[in-house]
């Protein structure tokens, strides 16, 4: 399960102690001491005097949780009076667990510079975000089968389904057109209501007036 939304919140850390460490010692009782870091913030546990291979600690530091980081970097190391402090050894300490589920009680391994096995150490870690963050999914996600609540105001009826063929638009407040029959009624020929009507003859000579002179006749000259 993927765990997000961490940031700014803070995580507890407890160091109870470590076991079968390895011993840099070779006459007295090794000092042994813990150092924790997280995301640039370190923390030391105090020196657990003649604690050997064994020591315990049970100190708890609060880390605040980065986003996208999720690994603890522990170191254990033998305290020395007059000399430089001896590297016991160092691991890293996965925080998927505690995350996702708010606690996490586990040992951890140690390896040397070499890669070789140096002991365990222990760590209890508590991350108290991690219960509501699940709560409040759990809460807001509906059960299996319950109805799913519907949103509140009035419902409104599904609208009727249009015919086929029906036009989108409101219709138009004037009458439609009268639909027209193609082609055109032929017009009646004119010989069936109305009788052909003759054309006038060309003129002839009038009967009321004198006829011409005769040719020839002409009146006298004086």
């Amino acid at each position: 399960m993927s765990v997000s939304g961490i940031q700014g919140h803070p995580l507890e850390v407890t160091v109870v102690g470590g076991t079968r460490l390895k011993d840099t010692e070779w006459i007295s009782r090794q000092d042994p001491y813990v150092c924790v870091e997280y995301g640039g913030n370190k923390f030391r546990t105090r020196t657990c005097t003649d604690g050997g291979k064994n020591p315990t600690f049970q100190e708890k530091f609060v880390f605040t949780l980065i986003e996208g980081l999720r690994e603890i970097n522990v170191a254990v190391w033998n305290s020395n009076t007059l000399t430089y402090d001896d590297f016991i050894g160092s691991g890293k300490i996965h925080l998927h667990k505690v995350l996702s589920q708010g606690f996490d009680d586990a040992t951890w391994s140690l390896q040397t510079n070499t890669g070789r096995y140096a002991g365990e150490v222990r760590l209890i870690m508590h991350y108290a975000n991690a219960k509501r963050a699940a709560t409040g999914y759990a809460n807001s996600a509906p059960r299996y089968g319950a109805p799913v609540p519907q949103a509140h105001g009035a419902y409104y009826s599904q609208p009727p389904t249009a015919y086929p063929g029906s036009f989108p638009y409101p219709p138009s407040a004037y009458p439609p057109p009268p639909p027209a029959t193609y082609p055109p009624a032929p017009y009646p020929a004119p010989s069936a209501y109305y009788p052909p009507q003759p054309y006038p003859s060309p003129p002839q000579a009038s009967a009321y007036y004198p006829p011409g002179p005769f040719p020839g006749i002409y009146p006298p000259l004086h």
